[in-house]
Order: C-alpha cells, then structure tokens, then sequence
C-alpha cells in the first residue's frame, strides 16, 4: 500500500472536523460542506504524499499541522475557495486560533493558544499493538501483569 492509503484514516478524521466547524458556524449549504470536506481531504492527501513516516509519528509534524493564527491556513482556503466561500467568509466561520496536528495514528486539535489539546482520533501504533497483546497474553497465562515483580520479604 502507498503512503496515501496508510494515512487516510487520519486526512479524513482532520477534514470531517474542520468541516464539522464550517457547519457549526451555520450559512454554508450541506452541498458545499460535502464538497469542501472532498476538496480538503484530496488537497491533505496530496499535500502529505511524501511527509508521511508511520515508522516515525512525530517526523514531519509540523509540516502536517493545519494552523490559523488570524491568518488562514492555505489547505483550508483553497478548499472553501472550491465552494465558493471567500477568504474573507471562512475566516469568519473558522476559530481565529485553531490549531490540528495530522501524524500518523492520532489527530488532535487546539482552539485558542492556551486551550487543552484535544485527541479527535488515535490509533495503536503497529508495536504498542503487539505490546499490548504481549502483555495481555502474559496476564492470562500467569494471572498477573508482565513483567512479574519480585517482593522481599521480612522474616
């Protein structure tokens, strides 16, 4: 499998809420939010093509982070751009201050600089995996969790 097909989960978690944002802000048909959410999550696609390191999560974020600073971020912009919505208009729609990471296995996303950071979407990685179901088969087998602690005892 390419990199666009390892990533799509993750592209289309980002545009979903973005558009989930323009919907919340009312005055945009659910025609042009279908389409601006298509538009977005192509224009992620391509975007991330060869910025994308499953192996390395954190390798490349911040040129995934998808940022509006009082400033547009131009993904999103030449989305709205598609259906029609102006500069203008989408950052009326949008927070001033927004901030979404898109990394491999986990989407998260800020309003405002000091807000919480706030998981959308996030995955086991391929080894936290076999970690987990390492663990949890060694807790069946020995009815305790691994790896297995030895006490002192007092005599």
């Amino acid at each position: 499998a390419g990199p666009g097909t390892d990533m799509r989960t993750e592209v289309s978690t980002a545009a979903a809420f973005v558009t989930h944002l323009l919907r919340a802000a009312g005055g945009v048909s659910e025609e042009q939010l279908r389409c601006f959410q298509e538009c977005l999550q192509e224009a992620l696609l391509e975007y991330y093509e060869n910025h994308w390191y499953p192996q390395e999560p954190l390798r490349g974020s911040g040129y995934r982070c998808i940022r509006i600073n009082h400033t547009m971020d131009p993904l999103i912009e030449k989305a709205a751009g598609m259906i029609g919505l102006s500069r203008k208009r989408v950052c009326q729609l949008l927070p001033s201050e927004l901030t979404l990471w898109v990394d491999p296995f986990e989407v998260s996303y800020r309003i405002g600089e000091d807000g919480a950071i706030c998981v959308l979407y996030k995955s086991p990685q391929p080894e936290e995996e076999a970690a987990e179901q390492l663990e949890s088969c060694e807790k069946w087998r020995t009815g305790r969790s691994s790896p297995s602690q030895s006490y002192n005892r007092m005599t």
